[in-house]
């Protein structure tokens, strides 16, 4: 009896055939013929799942967000009950930057999405959604601790969040070696420290 094929599965391991060509040759060389060759099936068989490489980076990237959202909910598991905002604002920034191989991963698929979204309008929009909604969630955890004291009533929430998501720009220090791991997550801690010292 042939064995059925479960097309969510095979769309997942196409995505982490091409997280692979992204994380080891770059975005340039991640086209739809190079992502077969890695996934170890035929230009045909990956067009029946991705017309083209926009929307194969396009699922791609949302799977990276599940994925990210499962080490988030993973770490939080961990936290004492009731968590304290600071622990979960860590936690939510370290995930985003390439601090192990699964967020590396993660973050060279965004950087090359976010490249091809720049000449893509429908990707731009896409994108744009993406991380609206994840600026929303960092946005949503400073109200809560302003609201529950826990940070100044005088801050502004929206610079605060946005002074936040700026600490994800250690990602390129990162990866080109700029910076080391300690240093980015020492000043991730020291930034919020001084955020939740002010309450």
């Amino acid at each position: 009896m042939p064995k059925l094929v479960d097309h969510q599965e095979r769309r997942e391991e196409i995505a982490h055939a091409l997280w692979r060509v992204v994380d080891q040759h770059g975005c340039t060389r991640a086209t739809l013929r190079e992502v077969a060759r890695e996934a170890g099936v035929s230009l045909g068989q990956l067009q029946h799942y991705f017309a083209s490489r926009a929307a194969m980076l396009t699922f791609a990237m949302e799977f990276a967000a599940e994925r990210t959202a499962d080490r988030v909910a993973r770490g939080l598991a961990t936290l004492e009950e009731p968590p304290h905002p600071r622990d979960v604002l860590r936690l939510v920034l370290t995930e985003m930057l390439p601090l192990h191989p699964d967020a590396r991963a993660s973050s060279r698929m965004s950087a090359a999405y976010v490249l091809e979204a720049l000449h893509d309008p429908v990707l731009r929009e896409q994108a744009g959604l993406g991380l609206r909604d994840g600026r929303a969630t960092v946005e949503r955890l400073v109200r809560q601790a302003i609201a529950q004291g826990r940070i100044a009533p005088d801050r502004d929430p929206d610079v605060e969040t946005d002074l936040l998501l700026a600490l994800t720009g250690f990602t390129p220090l990162l990866e080109l070696g700029v910076i080391e791991p300690e240093a980015a997550l020492a000043a991730v801690d020291q930034h919020l420290e001084r955020l939740f010292a002010a309450a």
